[in-house]
């Protein structure tokens, strides 16, 4: 066999680019893009995507330029992953949630060439641009116009930078060459997409991805959540949030319609979801939440699948969702992974069990998705596998094929990331139950230490998210003189109660359903929780709020 090896036959770099193409061949006269009256097939998406690149090539874009997008889920934003890799460039989706200042630092640190902007963000970019140093220059603009965008721009902040656009994006598209032939990977190593994480630092870290992770996590979703061809996904999950967990270049694959929509709104999902027949959807937990207490939230007509991930889903959450016809999924993944890594793969026994018992074992992590090798909890200590117990607590740990490269000029952070003996460290603190799932229980920086007992404050939220009156609940440490620390309860209460619990009331709940050591000491109310720019709460504000509180008070121990 010596003389085998690879050549250009059997060698070609993987990527997901190639899904558009195929599917435009077999699908081309099914809808691949919904939005508002706009419905284009997937032969129009495809070609719109390769006019765009054409231009893109035409005003000098090349290999290896980072170019940056600011949209909701709208068609351009979805055509834009296509369409920058086509020319060899790398896709930055930034988070439009973010603040001038912040988004300012990655334009800068990423050397961002050129930056898509859509109606509605036009201020917001002016107002980032205007933090550039005179003597940087500025990346080009182009206008992603849209009519739905004119309630939530404003004109007036509009006009400022418009005359900076080189182009409108549908001009692009015009212009653009339909015989384009797009910039296949050198190697499939190459960069295909960076994505900033959520940290709530001055310097979030750039999450650099290549052509080969992209495609290998994008089919890994799709075998995993069982996704068939020319299903109906809707977009509630955001595309700039870790390119929508790899789903733009998965629906593409398997032909299926993308329904997007501008901003969540849960009266409008239910609307949407009977429609146009939606089979699947994605989202946080904090999305099943609000589903739940809407309004509309009557019973399906047919199922409808989400893949939840972000957080750990309660179990009260689960069950609330699945009684209105969801049928959930949970998986876990970062942004350093692409999408998920890892997930609860259901068992058809686990079906004869009581609800209550199928959303427990359901708001577990699960096992190594296909494309991942290995997925391991380690002790912080001794570096090796904590016992399959479901207790022993260690750091959460995977390699596999679609972990990032690293993080953009950050070597220090890379290898601290990801270790010589093969590992990815995630940060997050979890254990191993005696069928081989993993499941978390806190990030590292949230784990309570009372009375040198580790506590979880996801499995006190759990607990408190079964109280009906609770609309969302955070759990962080308040210092205390003699335990260390205790739990203190940060809750939002659902709206219209007729009577407001008391604290006394809401810690009482938990006594019988807790260990007695991991029952809040303290019970804090709050109108709205405070979240990073992706929707995850900020245990970090809620921990300076506890601190500042003082110790416990003894009366409460």
């Amino acid at each position: 066999m010596e003389n085998l090896k690879p050549r250009p036959a059997n060698s070609s770099p993987l990527t997901p680019i190639g899904f558009i193409e195929r599917t435009a061949l077999i699908y081309g006269d099914s809808p691949s893009i919904i939005y508002n009256s706009t419905t284009y097939t997937w032969s129009e998406t495809h070609r719109r995507c390769l006019q765009l690149a054409s231009s893109l090539s035409s005003i000098g874009i090349q290999r290896g330029h980072v170019v940056s997008a600011i949209a909701p889920n709208t068609p351009a934003m979805y055509e834009l992953h296509f369409a920058v890799p086509m020319v060899g460039a790398v896709l930055n989706t930034i988070n439009l949630r973010l603040d001038a200042r912040t988004i300012s630092v990655l334009l800068r640190h990423s050397e961002t060439k050129l930056i898509f902007v859509d109606q509605a963000s036009c201020a917001l970019i002016s107002d980032a641009l205007a933090l550039f140093p005179s003597e940087t220059k500025r990346p080009l603009l182009v206008l992603i116009a849209d009519d739905t965008a004119a309630q939530d721009s404003s004109l007036s902040s509009s006009v400022l930078i418009r005359n900076d656009f080189v182009d409108s994006y549908e001009e692009m598209v015009r212009k653009g060459d339909s015989n384009f032939e797009w910039i296949r990977p050198v190697s499939e190593w190459d960069p295909i997409v960076l994505n900033y994480t959520s940290g709530t630092t001055s310097s979030p870290k750039g999450v650099v991805h290549c052509h080969r992770g992209i495609f290998t996590v994008a089919l890994d979703s799709l075998v995993e959540w069982g996704v068939p061809k020319q299903s109906v996904y809707l977009w509630t999950l955001p595309m700039f949030h870790a390119n929508g967990w790899s789903f733009p270049w998965g629906i593409a694959a398997v032909g299926g319609t993308n329904v997007c929509i501008r901003k969540f709104d849960a009266s409008l999902i239910f609307s949407l979801i009977r429609r146009h027949h939606v089979t699947h959807l994605c989202g946080a937990p904090v999305v099943l939440n609000m589903l739940t207490n809407s309004p509309d939230n009557r019973p399906l007509d047919r199922p409808v699948k989400i893949l939840t991930a972000g957080a750990p889903p309660p179990a009260a959450v689960l069950l609330r969702i699945e009684s209105l016809g969801f049928v959930v999924t949970h998986g876990y993944g970062l942004t350093e992974s692409g999408g998920t890594i890892i997930s609860c793969s259901w068992k058809s026994e686990w079906n004869r069990l009581t609800q209550t018992e199928q959303a427990r074992l359901k708001a577990r992590q699960g096992v190594r998705m296909l494309g991942v090798e290995a997925a391991d909890v380690l002790d912080p200590k001794t570096r090796k596998s904590v016992k399959r117990d479901g207790a022993s607590i260690g750091e959460i740990v995977v390699r596999g094929g679609s972990i990032m490269l690293g993080y953009l000029k950050d070597p220090e952070a890379t290898a601290k990331a990801i270790t010589d003996d093969g590992w990815f460290f995630t940060g997050d603190v979890g254990v191993m139950h005696p069928d081989g799932y993993i499941e978390i229980k806190d990030r590292s920086k949230d784990v309570i230490i009372s009375g040198g007992e580790n506590l979880s404050s996801v499995e006190v939220e759990s607990v408190l998210y079964m109280n009906p009156v609770v609309n969302e609940v955070a759990v962080v440490a308040r210092p205390d003189e003699f335990w260390g620390e205790t739990p203190c309860a940060f809750v939002n209460l659902k709206k219209g109660l007729t009577r407001q619990p008391t604290e006394e009331e809401i810690i009482e709940f938990c006594k019988g359903k807790l260990p007695r050591f991991m029952v809040p000491k303290t019970v804090v109310f709050t109108t709205e929780l405070p979240k990073t720019s992706t929707g995850k709460i900020l245990k970090s504000v809620l921990r300076e709020m506890a601190k500042s509180m003082g110790p416990t008070p003894k009366s409460r121990l």
